[in-house]
């Protein structure tokens, strides 16, 4: 059979070169103009911050004074990066990219590979042309760091499955390190992606040689969970209100519907379809029709042979290679067992994205027909338009509506007080992300900033412009005031006001005190 021109297209190398400056080009622009103010990025800023500048290496806050409730690991590499870099914001970003670039290439290199290059562009592009990846691209969060390390448990399993052999000690090694950077970054969620497809895939291969291809021992899941367990109990000896905070509303109350906001059973599925659409239109496409295809055999054209016609259909039917179902089990797993956790978020279920996208990749190669590459040539203009639509909108409305706008201000005012002298305070507010602005070691509460202004120890006292109204009365009596607005170009509700001491007539700079960092 002749090749049609999508087939040679997808194959063409020209292809993978595009794809691969797209999705560079919507990582980049997916968060911009870059600010902390959303997805609690700026709690993650606030944990590196500290390590470099308190040296809380192990155990931080929140710009709110409370305890910061991931393990470090993910904030201790933004703070190596920062020694570096010396830019907080590359500090912040980069783990979150280079996780995203690397899943990218291991997807292509692997399917590639494995498949062939024709698949091999469309795992690639299965991956980051959709409107997940280039949103968590850099964003200030550990969603693609974990997204990363199961990806890389996922593939180390999938090699040994595909040769198959038994593990060796080094491939436990590396998977006690993988489980432990995962326990780092986010706990035992790691877990619930990794065993529930080892599970599904005992129960297929019970008795047969394929169970020595998942056959771990048991000291690197041991050994890793008693690493975070350290950690934990670490914290509770160590940290006042750890427990409470960490281990009984963080952890276990994800498992509950008291501290965290419950979702349905259903919620991930939908936002999946959506999310990473084209990519999961197609690959329902190709189930639906491949079983429509075994029981209507005409139905789709005389090129696509009969074994191809009832793939799927067998597949279904307990059918599928060891490798492939593994990649089935851990997608389909993971979505089964975070559905059954009441405390959802989007974000969360990302690291399902990878194995998929390899499963859409080995499905569409196991489908070789011209009718194929035209649906997969047609879902990747789909893909490369809908990604690149959205964040290119969500970026000129970014900028449009000066979503960037407070992060600038109050980024000059902190050089502006540098160079000054200034002794600045913040008042408690629901946006945390100004503290880590300004490099703040936290809020302050009323009482305490009017006492501070009283007796002479704050220049410029910073708060919403309902609360200033509230503290000016007190505020004057201590003199005069100069009243600005940190930022006039941020909407309406993210306006704050800076009160200030008038300027030393003399114009002399007042020395550097440690309120300011």
């Amino acid at each position: 059979m002749k090749d049609s021109a999508a087939a040679r297209l997808l194959e063409n190398r020209a292809a993978v070169l595009f794809v691969s400056l797209l999705t560079i080009l919507l990582f980049v622009l997916g968060n911009l103009p870059w600010q902390l103010e959303d997805y609690d990025q700026a709690k993650q800023a606030f944990t590196s911050w500290q390590i470099v500048t308190s040296a809380h290496f192990l155990y931080q806050q929140t710009p709110s004074g409370k305890i910061a409730t991931k393990p470090p690991l993910v904030a201790g590499i933004s703070a190596l990066l920062y020694g570096v870099t010396r830019s907080w914001e590359l500090a912040w970003r980069l783990p979150s990219f280079a996780a995203g670039l690397t899943v990218a290439v291991l997807l292509w290199r692997r399917a590639a590979a494995i498949f062939g290059g024709f698949s091999g562009v469309i795992a690639l592009a299965a991956f980051s042309l959709n409107l997940l990846a280039p949103r968590l691209a850099t964003l200030v969060r550990t969603d693609m760091p974990l997204a990363l390390v199961t990806f890389l448990i996922a593939l180390l399993f999938f090699e040994k499955i595909r040769a198959p052999v038994a593990w060796q000690g080094r491939d436990r090694v590396l998977l006690f390190l993988l489980l432990s950077a995962g326990m780092l970054i986010k706990g035992p969620i790691v877990y619930a992606f990794v065993l529930p497809a080892m599970v599904l895939f005992l129960l297929r291969y019970r008795g047969g040689v394929e169970v020595r291809s998942v056959a771990t021992g048991w000291w690197p899941w041991l050994v890793s969970l008693a690493l975070f367990l350290a950690w934990v109990a670490g914290g509770i000896e160590t940290v006042p209100g750890f427990y409470d905070e960490v281990v009984l509303r963080e952890f276990a109350g994800r498992f509950g519907e008291t501290f965290h906001r419950p979702q349905p059973f259903y919620f991930y599925l939908p936002h999946l379809l959506h999310k990473w659409a084209p990519w999961s239109l197609l690959l329902v496409g190709i189930v639906v029709a491949d079983l429509l295809a075994a029981t209507t055999p005409k139905a789709f054209g005389a090129e696509t042979s009969a074994g191809a016609r009832t793939s799927v259909l067998r597949h279904w039917f307990g059918q599928l290679s060891p490798e492939l179902f593994w990649l089935l089990a851990w997608s389909v797993g993971g979505l089964l067992v975070m559905s059954c956790i009441p405390s959802k978020r989007v974000d969360r279920i990302f690291p399902v994205v990878p194995p998929l996208c390899l499963l859409l990749a080995a499905m569409t190669a196991s489908i070789r027909t011209n009718r194929m590459a035209r649906w997969c040539a047609a879902t990747l203009f789909c893909g490369m338009i809908f990604a690149s639509s959205y964040t290119v909108l969500k970026m000129v409305n970014g900028f449009r509506h000066h979503r960037g706008a407070v992060a600038k201000c109050a980024r000059e005012l902190q050089s502006r007080a540098h160079l000054n002298g200034w002794r600045v305070a913040l008042l408690k507010e629901d946006n945390e992300a100004l503290v880590v602005y300004l490099g703040l070691p936290g809020f302050v509460r009323e009482n305490d900033a009017l006492e501070r202004w009283k007796a002479g120890k704050l220049d410029a006292l910073i708060g919403s412009e309902r609360r200033m109204r509230l503290l000016l009365p007190e505020l004057e009596r201590s003199g005069a005031l100069v009243q600005n607005e940190l930022c006039p170009e941020a909407p309406r509700e993210e306006r704050y006001t800076i009160v200030s001491r008038p300027r030393d007539p003399k114009g002399t700079a007042r020395e550097a005190r440690p309120d300011f960092h």
